[in-house]
This record gives C-alpha cells, sequence and structure tokens, in this order.
C-alpha cells in the first residue's frame, strides 16, 4: 500500500498519510511526495492541494529509527537537505496547499504543516518542535519558518524546551489559519479548498508566485545553515544517547559532548 495516496477530485488534489501508528515523516514518505507533487503538476488540473492524515496523528515527526542509519555528519546534512528541498518546493507550488491538522504535528510534521500556506487544526492537536529533547535539532526548515509565524520570543520557548502547543494556542499565535473541533476538520478544510477551486486557475497561479516574492532571501540562506547545523549536531555524542534513549524509550543522559 501506498504511504501517501493521491486523490484528485473537483480540481482539488487530497493528499492522505498513510504510514500508521505516528504517520512519521521517513525517506519513503518523502520520496512519494515528490512523485505525487510530480503528478499533480503534470496532470495540471488541480487548483488546490490538501494534506493530510489517516489514523490518530497528522504526522507526530521523523522516523527515529531511520536515524540510526546514517552515518557521520555529511550524511546528516545530506539527510536535512532532502527534506528541506521536498519542503521548499512544496512551498513554492504553483497552487495552494492546505494541511488539515489532527491529533499532533511534531518535529518534522509541523515542518511540512509549516512548509504549507495555509493549516486548519483541531482544538486538541499538538504541534511543536521537540527535538531537543532528543539531542537533535530541526532540520526540515522549522528553526526558520516558526518564528515568521509565532515570533522569535516564542520560538526560542518552543524550539528549546520542546513542549508543543494546542490547536487553540497556535491559532492564537498566527501559526494556523483556523481552530475547529474534531468532527468539523474535513467539513472546514473542504469548504475553504472548494472556494480556492471555485477561482481562476491562471489567477491562483500568478497569485501563488507574488506572495511568495513576499519572502525575503533569508529564509533560503537560514535553511542552508540549519542543514549544516544538522549534521554537526547529529554527529555528537548526545545525539546518538538522544535518538537510543527514544528507541529504547528512556529519558537521555545528555553529558554535553
Amino acid at each position: 500500500m501506498e504511504i501517501l495516496n493521491l486523490e484528485l477530485n473537483n480540481h482539488i488534489a487530497y493528499l492522505t498519510i498513510q504510514s500508521p501508528p505516528a504517520n512519521a515523516l521517513s525517506s519513503n514518505l518523502l520520496q512519494e511526495l515528490e512523485l505525487k507533487l510530480d503528478r499533480i503538476e503534470e496532470e495540471n488540473t488541480a487548483k488546490v492541494v490538501v494534506i493530510k492524515g489517516e489514523g490518530k496523528f497528522f504526522s507526530a515527526g521523523a522516523d527515529i529509527k531511520e536515524f540510526t542509519s546514517l552515518q557521520e555528519a555529511t550524511g546528516y546534512q545530506s539527510f536535512s537537505e532532502k527534506g528541506q528541498n521536498v519542503f521548499h518546493r512544496l512551498e513554492n507550488l504553483s497552487i495552494p496547499v492546505i494541511a488539515a491538522i489532527h491529533g499532533a504535528a511534531l518535529g518534522g510534521g509541523l515542518e511540512l504543516a509549516m512548509s504549507c500556506h495555509m493549516r486548519i487544526v483541531t482544538e486538541n492537536a499538538k504541534l511543536g518542535l521537540p527535538e531537543l529533547t532528543l539531542g537533535i535539532i530541526p532540520g526540515y526548515g522549522g528553526t526558520q519558518r516558526l518564528p515568521r509565524y509565532v515570533g522569535n520570543a516564542k520560538a526560542y520557548e518552543m524550539i528549546l524546551t520542546g513542549t508543543p502547543i494546542s490547536g487553540n494556542d497556535a491559532f492564537s499565535l498566527g501559526l494556523v489559519n483556523k481552530v475547529v473541533t474534531e468532527d468539523a476538520l474535513v467539513n472546514e478544510t473542504n469548504n475553504l479548498a472548494k472556494k480556492i477551486a471555485s477561482m481562476s486557475k491562471p489567477s491562483i497561479n500568478e497569485i501563488m508566485h507574488l506572495l511568495s516574492l513576499s519572502r525575503d532571501e533569508q529564509l533560503e540562506r537560514g535553511v542552508k545553515e540549519e542543514a549544516i547545523s544538522f549534521g554537526r549536531v547529529f554527529a555528537s555524542e548526545d545525539a546518538k544517547e538522544g535518538v537510543q534513549a527514544f528507541i529504547e524509550k528512556r529519558k537521555p543522559n545528555f553529558r554535553d559532548k
């Protein structure tokens, strides 16, 4: 079974993550996302994309067990850059992308959601970047995109403590467009997608191009530095301890090395 299902319906492309239980952002999922974006662009009929998760979560983060197969700082940096490139492509798509978030969007899951253009979230969903609790750092653009949505002070707090926020808090901070009940998520997302899909595709494409110009060049430079830092941190002893502790379901013993 595909871990990312694509369904095209009335000019709306629905991408559903199907990788239970956590809908982890594995390398395979990111590769499938690229392939699905290829198909959406080749068919050129969709006017809007909706990304959602099947089961309990939108996406609870990266596939931690996959980290143990990486070798040396250059391999870690390359791992970060690959994810960044996919999310950069998503953010610069010529049609808008809506993330429908329930359960949790943590780590790479939140980084995926932040690379979408709009976000609708359920009240009790958890959103955060908990990487530092594993002795590592965000590597898919989280250090650069989160401050743009919630401001520097809150971004420092969220990233440095690894503490997630609720859907309600995410709305009050401007991280998401709308907060809804669990039962209303599908309808609210579909209603927004249908409104956009009722517009002219050439107009949508031009707006997506123009709004992308409002982002300054510092994002591109920032994510490059993030990937380099990601590689350095992942090569540390504490990163190895943090990842192993997560796999063994115990508290990490960081030695600041």
